[in-house]
């Protein structure tokens, strides 16, 4: 057991650095890491001018940088969240059935490699890859603010873009495993990646409708709603459907990170505001607290995902 543990983790390293290496070097990669630098730095350096004039108020400058809106363009925040997927398809479409077409899956399985370390492997480099651009772009936005604003960070908004940095790679792990999962289960590449982009469009796009749909459908509207607005259990209700989409999530996370501010992500009993002043930001263990659920989420999303993926493939049938 010891020794098979050892040849896993051995394979899943040179299939890690194989892979590390064709993404890096990928046109693919190239053309996705343009896409989300000019679109970010665009929604920054827009935001960067309405910051100039609140330098001397705001004592969370830098996290403004990310949050931050200008028309027409969204903020720095909402620029990953609609990308970081996309980017995560991209790595993660091809990574099974490619080798089925290209014919080399029975040659790498010849080798002393096993499943699980190629999965393991693929994966792990697909995440890496991500990680090296969100970090790439991350300190490129602070030597941009650093330069157009000229105050430093302190070290409570670094941590916080640090949290950052690790919220967006959990949320990007779970859209490469579901890539991933999509390229066990379907031979053609291109089926994947449109499968891929289907769940990514329906959550992201169409999850917003059919959870208010499906709210009303089981709490109709009634004249007191209508008057006195929707009922705890009615907000509970829909907040929970919401919660199943992973942009539902990372948003949610994202607000409770980076807008210090925030001291509640759902329904606000009134003794969660006793002796709360509000617009106060709130410490950043309790930030940290208040998003635990959210990133938990996430991560489960990630394993559930990759272990569905690595059942699939365990079964499936290698052909010389």
């Amino acid at each position: 057991m010891a020794r098979r543990s050892g040849s896993v983790w051995t394979g899943c390293g040179t299939v890690f650095m194989k892979e590390f290496a064709d993404h890096l070097g990928s046109g693919r990669m190239r053309v996705l890491e343009w896409l989300v630098l000019l679109t970010g730095i665009g929604a920054v350096y827009t935001a960067i001018q309405d910051l100039k004039t609140t330098t001397s108020q705001d004592p969370f400058l830098f996290l403004r940088l990310f949050t931050d809106a200008h028309d027409p363009l969204p903020s720095f925040m909402a620029v990953l969240g609609f990308l970081i997927p996309l980017v995560a398809i991209g790595l993660g479409f091809d990574a099974i059935n490619g080798e089925f077409n290209r014919r080399t899956m029975s040659r790498i399985l010849a080798q002393p490699v096993y499943r699980d370390a190629l999965l393991l492997g693929k994966f792990f480099a697909g995440l890496a890859t991500l990680g090296v651009a969100l970090v790439t772009l991350w300190l490129l936005i602070i030597g941009l603010g650093l330069l157009t604003l000229g105050v430093p960070p302190s070290g409570e908004e670094v941590i916080r873009g640090v949290g950052f940095l690790v919220v967006a790679l959990a949320y990007g792990g779970l859209w490469l495993a579901v890539a991933i999962l999509c390229s066990v289960i379907f031979r053609a590449a291109a089926t994947s990646a449109l499968v891929a982009l289907g769940i990514w469009l329906l959550m992201s796009v169409l999850w917003p409708l059919l959870t208010r749909f499906l709210t009303e459908a089981v709490f109709p509207t009634t004249p007191i709603t209508l008057l006195v607005g929707p009922s705890y259990e009615q907000i509970v209700f829909q907040q929970t459907l919401s919660r199943l989409s992973p942009n539902t999530l990372f948003g949610e996370s994202m607000l409770g990170l980076l807008h210090p501010s925030t001291r509640a992500l759902g329904p606000v009993f009134m003794t969660q505001l006793e002796g709360a002043v509000m617009g106060n930001p709130l410490p950043l263990t309790q930030s940290l607290l208040l998003i635990w659920p959210q990133v938990t989420s996430l991560v489960a999303g990630v394993i559930v995902l990759f272990v569905s993926a690595y059942v699939i493939f365990q079964r499936q049938e290698v052909r010389a």
